[in-house]
C-alpha cells in the first residue's frame, strides 16, 4: 500500500539496571545465546555515533542479543565489565567475555562480531 512506511523494530536491548542486566546475561547462557555488547555513554560524541552502526549490525545476526549500556547509567556493570574506554565493545559466550574491541571503529567492531561468529558451531547469519 501507497504511504505506509514498515516499522523496524530496534534489534538492540537497553539495560537500565545491574537486575536486567543479570536477568538478559542469564537467558542467554541458559540458552547458549551470543552476546554483544556496546558499552556508550551519552556525553561521549562517537559512542553516540556508534548508536545506527550497532543498530544495524544487530539487524545481521538474528540469534546473538546486542545489549546497549550507559556506563554512567549502569556504573556497577561497567566496573564489573572492566570498561575504562567508550566506546567499548564486548563479545560474551555463557557469560564470560570472548574479545573485546574499544574505540568507533566500525570496520574493526564487524570484523570483531563476523570472527566472533564464525566460531560458533551451526551459526548462520541472516
Amino acid at each position: 500500500m501507497a504511504g505506509r512506511e514498515q516499522v523496524i523494530k530496534p534489534r538492540v536491548v537497553k539495560i537500565d539496571s545491574e537486575k536486567s542486566w543479570d536477568f538478559y546475561i542469564t537467558q542467554a547462557t541458559n540458552k547458549n545465546c551470543p552476546v554483544v555488547v556496546h558499552f556508550t555513554a551519552s556525553w561521549c560524541i562517537p559512542s553516540v555515533a556508534m548508536n545506527p552502526f550497532f543498530e544495524e549490525v544487530a539487524s545481521s545476526y538474528k540469534d546473538i542479543l546486542f545489549l546497549s549500556v550507559d556506563v554512567d547509567e549502569v556504573k556497577g556493570v561497567a566496573t564489573k565489565m572492566e570498561v575504562k574506554a567508550m566506546p567499548t565493545f564486548l563479545l560474551m559466550r555463557e557469560g564470560a567475555k570472548v574479545d573485546k574491541a574499544v574505540g568507533a571503529n566500525p570496520d574493526e567492531v564487524r570484523k570483531r562480531i563476523g570472527d566472533f561468529v564464525h566460531n560458533i558451531p551451526g551459526y548462520k547469519a541472516i
